[in-house]
């Protein structure tokens, strides 16, 4: 078994063995994926802009031409040094390539980093490379709340600041879910707070949150969930915050789609932590437990019928605005009465 634990990942990371030159980095967290395999391709060569040392492979390529995996892994460098080759994720299947390249002799000074998508236990690509000998695995799971404090308080560190314990943990909120989305909010944040020596609740507020999303959110949860007098506050929250009714009730289409569209992939025999990540944009980890029930709680008819209903409301809302809070308050009290009944 050549899977690297997720306590030593960043470890192999910043120094990779070289007895296993081929490397798969894989995950939920695209993002995550892309910063490890750079880094990985950084601690492997001297120069990644080099192009004689670094070659760009992708996946779709190698699905059309096997070999080519095995003739770049074993190209001499033409100026001699060490060597990396980069294969970037596909759509189509290319295990077949790096099959090819784990039953060759293992390539000698150069590094092949191979990035995939969320991969099953099952998935050729992962299987072959976790029985290889001189291959290891990486799999880069969503920042939990721990990795994020984490995260938060190395890029503060490096940008000579200091967070409030009430802005870091507003912080933690607003961020993951996509760690170089994550990174970049955060160095956002330590470039608006430049000057100062901590940065407090108020340029969190200022620079990451957006009130109107945070708002959204929890008109949909509760109305999903059947919490219908914490739908009617959040719903009187989220216009407090400046979100017109339109707005309110698009996002809540929205999300039943999405729901819809999560609940026939469970059908079809995904899990519902797979289903959970076809969701645009990734819904926040803080939020999964929520998602996670409505999806278990609604079945795809009734959530067909629930995007017939509010497709009529939102029409009506645009159509006569002057009702149009009294229309979206009593499309989504509707609604959360029906996630109550069970039918």
């Amino acid at each position: 078994m050549t899977a690297i634990k997720t306590s030593d990942a960043d470890a192999f990371v910043a120094r990779p063995d070289p007895a296993r030159p081929i490397v798969l980095v894989f995950g939920q967290d695209a993002g995550l994926v892309r910063e490890r395999a750079e880094s990985i391709i950084r601690a492997s060569i001297d120069d990644p802009k080099d192009p004689f040392a670094l070659a760009h492979l992708e996946g779709d390529q190698l699905a059309s031409e096997p070999s080519r995996l095995v003739e770049e892994a074993h190209t001499m460098p033409l100026f001699g040094g060490r060597r990396a080759v980069w294969v970037k994720p596909s759509t189509r299947n290319f295990a077949p390539a790096v099959e090819a390249l784990l039953t060759a002799a293992p390539p000698v000074d150069c590094r092949v980093v191979i990035e995939a998508g969320d991969l099953r236990k099952t998935s050729p690509l992962r299987a072959i490379c976790e029985k290889a000998r001189h291959a290891a695995v990486i799999a880069c799971y969503a920042d939990d709340e721990q990795s994020l404090g984490r995260l938060i308080d190395t890029e503060m560190r490096e940008a000579k600041l200091t967070i409030a314990p009430d802005a870091r943990d507003a912080l933690v909120t607003l961020i993951g879910g996509d760690r170089r989305a994550s990174r970049s909010e955060i160095r956002k944040l330590a470039l608006y707070a430049h000057g100062k020596d901590r940065v407090e609740l108020d340029d969190v507020l200022a620079v990451v949150a957006d009130a109107s999303a945070l708002a959204l959110d929890g008109v949909v949860d509760a109305t999903f969930a059947g919490r219908t007098g914490d739908a009617e506050t959040q719903f009187a929250k989220a216009l407090g915050a400046g979100t017109s009714a339109g707005t309110i009730m698009f996002a809540t289409l929205r999300h039943v789609t999405q729901m819809h569209k999560a609940r026939l992939a469970i059908d079809a025999g995904d899990r519902v932590e797979q289903a959970l990540y076809s969701f645009i944009p990734p819904v926040h980890f803080r939020r999964q437990n929520q998602v996670k029930a409505a999806l278990n709680a609604w079945s795809a008819p009734r959530l067909a019928r629930a995007m017939e209903q509010l497709a009529d409301a939102a029409l009506n809302v645009r159509r006569t605005p002057a009702l149009a809070e009294a229309l979206s308050q009593r499309a989504l009290l509707s609604l959360s009465l029906t996630a109550r009944r069970k039918d």
